[in-house]
C-alpha cells in the first residue's frame, strides 16, 4: 500500500469513526496520537541504534535516572516501556484510557529543560479532550483502541524528502480542513498555494548557506514546511534552515509544533511561540532569560493570516512595526499583519502574504499604507488568485510579494485568476498554473492578458489603486459581428488577423485557405478546411519538427528515471525534466509549454510514489506482490478479508498486456460476449407485454427472469415443438426458449470467466514475482514513460484541431447572410399565408385570419 492509499484509508476510517465529534476537534485526537506514535517509535529506534536489547527496552523505567537522562539529552524527552505506543498495542483487551492519561502526564514530566519550549504542553489539547471521545471510560477506551489500530501501520522512518509520515499528516490536515468548513479551514493553507509561495521564495534564497524562515500565523505549520523543502532543494545542508513559527490558538499552535518535529527537523532549528502576533510582537527578550536581547530579523517571512480580522490599533502608533507606514483600520487587520511581516525582514529578505483582494483598492488608512509601501519601493509583486481556492471562503485572494530593499521601483502585476481546475465545489491550482506563475514572477515577464510590469508613475496616476483589472485585462473579448459580412457574406480579414499566432507558425497557410480580393473580406478557396489544413506542407513540417525534437526523449527518460532510479533526487527531477521539455518545445512556439508541463506533472505523481518505494526497498520492490483487502460481512459485522493480489509497483493489468496478451484477449472476448447476452436478455424483458410479464417466468419486480421457471417452461415448449412444429418468432413460447438458451450461456460464461480470471490472476502474480531485470525495466518504461510520451505526441494534432475548429466557426458565422435569412423568412410567410386560407371559423375568427394574412403578404 503506497502512501496515498494508506492516507486515504486512514481518512475514510477516521471519518466513519468520529461519530458526532466535529471534524475540527477530531483532528486533534488523530493527529495527536500519530505524533505520540512518532515520538514513541523514534525512542525505540534510538534505543536499538544504541545497542539496547529488547530486554533492555522492556526495562525502560522512569526510576532509572541515568537512562532517563541519557534519552532526554539525546531526544529531548523520555518515554518508559509501559507508556510506549507499541506497548499499548501489545496490551490488547487490557488497554485502558487511563494508560493514555498516565503516559501523557509522564511525558510532560520527562522533557529535557533545553526542549521545554518545544515539547511543553504539546499534548494539552489531546489530554483535555479525551473525555469527548465517550461519556464513560469504557467508551473512551473503545474509541482510542480503534484509533491506535487505525494508525499503527503508518511508518515513521521514511527516507525520502517528503516521507510517508509527512505526506499522511498533511493529507489528513487538508482533508479535515476541506470537510469541516470555515472553522477548521483557518489553520490550513492549500498545498498548491503553499508550493507557489515556496517556489518564489526559494528562488530568491538561492546561494545562501544559512537561512531563517518565519510564519507569523503558522496554523498547522504546513506552509512553513513547504517553504523549507523548496529552499532545501537548492542547499547542500537542510540543517542550515531554521524555522520560526507563531500562532495564537493553542490547539493549532500544538499542530505547528508536532508537524515541525515529525519532519525530522533538528529541535535546535525549531523556535515556536504561542502568542498574538498583532498585540505582542515576537519578544526581543527570551521569556526564560530577561538578560537576552535578540530582535528577530529573517531571510524569509510567509503568512496566510485570517482575512479582514478586527483588531485594536489604539496606542499602536508608536509600535516600530507600524509607525513608519501607518495603522490599519480597526475593522480590518490585513495591513497590520503585512507590516508585522515586513518589519521582521532582513535587508535582503523576501516575504509573501495571502490577503483578500480588497487590500489593493480600499481607501482610508489602508490607502495611505499602500501609498507608503509603493513610494518606498517595498511592493514587488501582486498575484491575483482564482476565487474559491481556500477552505471556508470563496472570496478572491491575492499573494503580495514584498522586499525590504529593491533596486527596481516598478510592480509586477499577475492576473492568474483564470488558471485552475474545478474540483467539486472548489477550484484548485494545477501544476501548470503554479509553474506559469512562478516563471512569470521570477522572470518578471509581461505577458499579454496575464501579467505586466507597471511603472510607479502609472500607479501614482491611478491614485495608488492597485485593482488588477486596471493594469492587466484578462477578460475574454466579447464576440463582435461584422455588419457588411453579415449582410453580404465573406470572412472579415480582421477576424482572420486574430489567428495571427497560427499564420506566424504557418506563413503560407492563410493564402492556401483564403482568397485575398484586395478588400477587407476574404473568401475560402477550399471546400474542406480540415482536410486542407492537415494536408498543408507547413503543417506536416510542423508535426515532423515536433517528432524530431522528441525523437530521443524516450531514451533520455529511460536513462534519467529507470537506469538511475536508486539515486535520483525525486523532488528536483520533475523540474529538470520539465526544463528539458521546455527546451525541446522552444522552437515550436505554437505549442503551449505549460500544457506539456501538466502532462509531466500528472504522470509524475505516480512516478514519485514508485521512486520512493524503490529507493526505500530496492528494485526488488518491483517483484513484490501484496494482498488486497476488502470489507466483508461476517456474523453481522464488517471484517477485512483478502481479495486477491496486487503489485506493489508493477500493475497486474500492464503485466498481463505485455506477457499474457492472448489469455487476456480470450478473457476479454468472453466478457464482451457475456455483456451481449445480458443486453439481449434485458432487451427482451423490456419488450414483454404486461400479460407476458405476469407469467411465472418473470420476477414480480418485472425487470428480471426467474431462471428455474424459464428453464421449466422452455423444456415444456421444446417438447411441444417436436409434436406441433416451430412457434412463431414473436410468440411468447419462442421468446422463452431463446431466453433459456441465453440464461444457460450466461451461467456458463460467468463460470468460465471466473475460473479463467482467477487463473490469469495467479499466473500474473507468479510472473511479477519472477520478473527478470530486463522485464522490470520494460514494465517501468511502459508504466512511467509510455503514457507521458503518448500524451505529449498528441499536442501538435490537438493544436491543429483548435485552429480547424476556430476556422470552421468563422466560416459558419458568416455563411448564412442576413439577406439569406430575410428570403427564407419571406418564403415561410407566404407559405403560412397560404395555409391560413384553408382555415375556417366564425365571423370574428375569419376577420382575424384575413388581417394576419394581409400583414404577412404586406411584409
Amino acid at each position: 500500500m503506497n502512501k496515498q492509499q494508506l492516507a486515504s484509508k486512514i481518512w475514510e476510517s477516521a471519518n466513519q469513526m468520529r461519530s458526532k465529534i466535529e471534524a475540527n476537534e477530531y483532528k486533534d485526537y488523530i493527529l495527536g496520537f500519530i505524533f505520540y506514535k512518532y515520538l514513541s517509535d523514534k525512542l525505540e529506534g534510538f534505543a536499538v541504534s544504541q545497542d539496547f536489547t529488547m530486554e533492555d527496552i522492556q526495562n525502560l523505567s522512569e526510576a532509572d535516572d541515568e537512562t532517563v537522562n541519557y534519552f532526554k539529552s539525546n531526544l529531548g524527552y523520555f518515554i518508559s516501556y509501559e507508556n510506549l505506543f507499541s506497548t499499548w498495542l501489545a496490551m490488547g483487551g487490557d488497554f485502558q484510557v487511563s494508560n493514555v492519561r498516565d503516559a501523557l502526564s509522564a511525558f510532560s514530566r520527562l522533557i529535557h529543560p533545553d526542549h521545554k519550549r518545544l515539547f511543553d504542553g504539546i499534548f494539552k489539547t489531546l489530554e483535555t479532550g479525551l473525555s469527548k471521545l465517550g461519556d464513560t471510560a469504557a467508551k473512551q477506551t473503545k474509541a482510542i483502541s480503534e484509533l491506535i489500530q487505525l494508525i499503527k501501520d503508518i511508518p515513521m522512518d521514511g527516507r525520502q524528502g517528503y516521507d510517508v509520515l509527512g505526506f499522511i499528516y498533511e493529507y489528513l490536515i487538508s482533508m479535515f480542513a476541506a470537510n469541516a468548513g470555515k472553522k477548521a479551514g483557518e489553520f490550513y493553507t492549500p498545498h498548491e498555494v503553499s508550493i507557489l509561495m515556496s517556489e518564489i521564495i526559494a528562488d530568491h534564497m538561492k546561494g545562501k548557506e544559512k537561512i531563517d524562515i518565519y510564519d507569523s500565523t503558522s496554523g498547522s505549520g504546513s506552509l512553513l514546511l513547504n517553504i523549507g523543502q523548496s529552499i532545501a532543494k537548492h542547499m547542500g545542508n537542510e540543517g542550515n534552515i531554521k524555522y520560526f513559527a507563531q500562532e495564537l490558538k493553542e490547539n493549532t499552535y500544538n499542530l505547528t509544533r508536532m508537524n515541525l518535529v515529525m519532519r525530522g527537523i533538528l529541535p535546535s532549528n525549531i523556535v515556536t511561540r504561542n502568542g498574538d502576533t498583532l498585540e505582542d510582537d515576537w519578544p526581543f527578550f527570551d521569556d526564560s532569560d530577561p538578560a537576552s536581547y535578540n530582535p528577530l530579523y529573517l531571510d524569509a517571512v510567509v503568512s496566510n493570516p485570517p482575512y479582514s480580522q478586527k483588531w485594536d490599533p489604539e496606542h499602536k502608533d508608536s509600535d516600530p512595526r507600524y509607525s513608519r507606514f501607518g495603522l490599519a483600520p480597526k475593522s480590518k487587520a490585513d495591513y497590520a499583519f503585512l507590516l508585522h511581516d515586513l518589519y521582521h525582514l532582513k535587508p535582503d529578505g523576501i516575504m509573501a502574504i495571502v490577503l483578500p483582494h480588497g487590500v489593493l483598492f480600499r481607501g482610508g488608512e489602508e490607502g495611505q499604507i499602500r501609498k507608503n509601501l509603493i513610494e518606498n519601493d517595498h511592493l514587488d509583486t501582486i498575484i491575483g488568485l482564482p476565487a474559491n481556492i481556500f477552505f471556508g471562503t470563496g472570496i478572491p485572494t491575492i499573494i503580495l510579494v514584498l522586499k525590504q530593499k529593491r533596486e527596481k521601483s516598478n510592480v509586477l502585476i499577475v492576473d492568474a485568476s483564470k488558471g485552475f481546475a474545478k474540483e467539486g465545489k472548489s477550484n484548485k491550482l494545477r501544476a501548470c498554473d503554479i509553474k506559469k506563475i512562478c516563471d512569470t514572477v521570477i522572470g518578471r515577464q509581461s505577458i499579454t492578458s496575464y501579467s505586466r510590469v507597471v511603472a510607479k508613475d502609472e500607479i501614482r496616476d491611478n491614485g495608488y489603486n492597485l485593482n488588477i483589472p486596471r493594469y492587466v485585462d484578462s477578460s475574454e473579448p466579447a464576440e463582435s459581428w461584422d455588419l457588411y459580412a453579415s449582410m453580404f457574406g465573406g470572412i472579415p480579414q480582421g477576424e482572420l488577423d486574430d489567428l495571427d499566432i497560427y499564420w506566424q507558425a504557418f506563413p503560407s497557410l492563410r493564402a492556401e485557405l483564403f482568397t485575398d480580393n484586395g478588400t477587407p473580406y476574404a473568401s475560402p478557396k477550399v471546400d474542406n478546411l480540415a482536410k486542407a489544413v492537415r494536408g498543408s506542407a507547413q503543417v506536416r513540417e510542423f508535426e515532423t519538427k515536433f517528432a524530431a525534437a522528441f525523437a530521443d526523449f524516450p531514451s533520455y527518460l529511460k536513462s534519467t528515471l529507470i537506469d538511475n532510479a536508486l539515486n535520483i533526487q525525486a523532488p528536483q527531477q520533475e523540474s529538470i525534466i520539465g526544463a528539458e521539455i521546455f527546451k525541446r518545445l522552444a522552437p515550436l512556439t505554437l505549442l503551449d509549454k505549460y500544457r506539456a508541463y501538466q502532462l509531466l506533472a500528472d504522470q509524475w505523481q505516480q512516478i514519485s510514489i514508485d521512486l520512493e518505494i524503490i529507493q526505500t526497498e530496492g528494485i526488488q520492490a518491483c517483484r513484490v506482490v501484496d494482498p488486497t483487502f476488502v470489507m466483508k460481512k461476517k456474523d453481522g459485522k464488517d471484517v477485512e478479508a483478502q481479495d486477491g493480489w496486487k503489485g506493489r509497483i508493477t500493475p497486474f493489468k500492464l503485466t498481463q498486456t505485455k506477457y499474457h496478451k492472448q489469455k487476456l484477449d480470450e478473457l476479454s472476448e468472453k466478457e464482451n460476449r457475456l455483456s451481449e447476452v445480458v443486453a439481449s436478455i434485458s432487451e427482451i424483458i423490456d419488450n414483454f407485454s404486461e400479460e407476458e410479464k405476469s407469467s411465472d417466468a418473470v420476477h414480480e419486480s418485472g425487470d428480471k427472469f426467474v431462471n428455474a421457471a424459464v428453464t421449466q417452461e422452455a423444456k415444456q415448449f421444446k417438447a411441444e415443438m417436436k409434436k406441433s412444429g416451430d412457434f412463431p418468432d414473436d410468440s411468447y413460447e419462442a421468446k422463452i426458449i431463446q431466453i433459456a438458451d441465453w440464461l444457460a450461456q450466461e451461467k456458463e460464461l460467468k463460470a468460465e470467466i471466473k475460473a479463467e480470471a482467477a487463473a490469469l490472476h495467479l499466473l500474473t502474480k507468479k510472473t511479477i514475482e519472477n520478473l527478470s531485470d530486463a522485464q522490470v525495466t520494460e514494465l517501468l518504461k511502459y508504466k512511467w514513460i509510455t503514457p507521458m510520451l503518448d500524451a505529449l505526441s498528441q499536442l501538435p494534432a490537438q493544436q491543429i484541431d483548435v485552429l480547424i475548429s476556430k476556422l470552421n466557426a468563422l466560416m459558419q458565422k458568416y455563411q448564412i447572410t442576413f439577406a439569406d435569412n430575410a428570403r427564407e423568412i419571406q418564403k415561410m410567410e407566404i407559405k403560412l399565408a397560404e395555409m391560413l386560407g384553408e382555415l375556417d371559423g366564425n365571423t370574428f375568427d375569419l376577420k382575424g385570419i384575413a388581417e394576419l394574412k394581409t400583414c404577412l403578404l404586406r411584409n
